[in-house]
């Protein structure tokens, strides 16, 4: 905050494309608090009531006041206790998405991880919960993963029963992963017994999201050449949005949350034949939408 404002005094919010929802025009003024707590957002992907107003000194009900206004603007989405970025064009960095739902991701990782036997076939593809799958993959023999994460590639070093094969293409700096025709060429030469994929969003109708054309070739390729499918993914990218399209979740086989927030999305999945496991079964809180953050 500068010197001599004050925090609810309205300032004339950014425009620059490092919002990733897109402002849209007459969109009202934000305050300074505002503003700060969405570049909290922007940093660490997600904000929590409580945290803010120890940060801020001001109630609870002051920042779900603030927060709601935001949600309103589609800067950002309620989640249960706080919010988190709005879908948009871009996903949020690398290191705020390993910090969201760090623990619900590693029981996800561990749950698939009990569903893939010794002595298998298969691709691990980008994201922060199918590395958790990784890690909860250590103890297993006889693998043989091809992936295109340079962080599932580093975590199975330790794991010395396992064939690492580590597919080409151009190097994501921002988070490791690999892309490009060459990573597609390499990925076809396989017909592999289990594929674990991430997505960045699920749409209401079960559609797979994501914000990279690139990824998302890759991650069809990898569909397309797996006898069974797994999706990882936490209850947070439920009913958000992604630009770009990989497909369809009854293309999946098991799909592995933390909990099943969306009723609809359930039916979905029961009409097509996907099973799905929740590391938390009986955690069914939706997001506050429509409701107080």
């Amino acid at each position: 905050m500068e010197p001599g404002q004050s925090p609810d005094r309205p300032v004339r919010p950014d425009l620059s494309p490092r919002f990733n929802s897109g402002i849209v025009a007459g969109m009202q003024d934000l305050t300074i608090r505002q503003r700060d707590i969405l570049g909290v957002a922007r940093t660490s992907g997600h904000v929590k009531v409580d945290d803010m107003a120890a940060r801020f000194d001001v109630t609870p009900q002051t920042i779900r006041k603030d927060i709601n206004e935001l949600c309103d603007m589609k800067l950002l989405r309620r989640v249960h206790g706080g919010a988190m970025l709005a879908s948009g064009v871009a996903n949020v960095g690398y290191e705020a998405r390993r910090a969201i739902a760090s623990d619900e991701k590693q029981l996800i990782g561990a749950l698939a991880a009990r569903h893939i036997p010794d002595n298998c076939s298969l691709f691990i593809n980008i994201g922060t919960t199918t590395e958790e799958v990784a890690k909860a993959l250590l103890q297993h023999e006889g693998l043989l993963v091809i992936t295109n994460n340079l962080h599932v590639a580093n975590i199975l070093l330790a794991n010395q029963k396992a064939e690492i094969i580590i597919a080409g293409g151009v190097l994501r700096r921002v988070d490791g992963g690999i892309t490009g025709e060459a990573t597609i060429d390499l990925i076809n030469q396989f017909m592999v017994d289990y594929a674990v994929i991430g997505a960045s969003a699920i749409d209401e109708e079960g559609t797979l999201l994501d914000f990279d054309y690139r990824e998302v070739r890759v991650t069809q390729a990898i569909i397309a050449n797996s006898r069974k499918v797994f999706l990882v993914s936490d209850k947070l990218k439920i009913d958000r949005s992604a630009p770009v399209r990989i497909g369809h979740i009854s293309q999946i086989d098991t799909f592995v949350t933390d909990a099943m927030t969306s009723d609809h999305l359930a039916q979905i999945c029961a009409e097509n034949g996907v099973r799905v496991e929740c590391a938390l079964p009986g955690i069914d809180e939706p997001d506050h939408e429509d409701g107080e953050a």
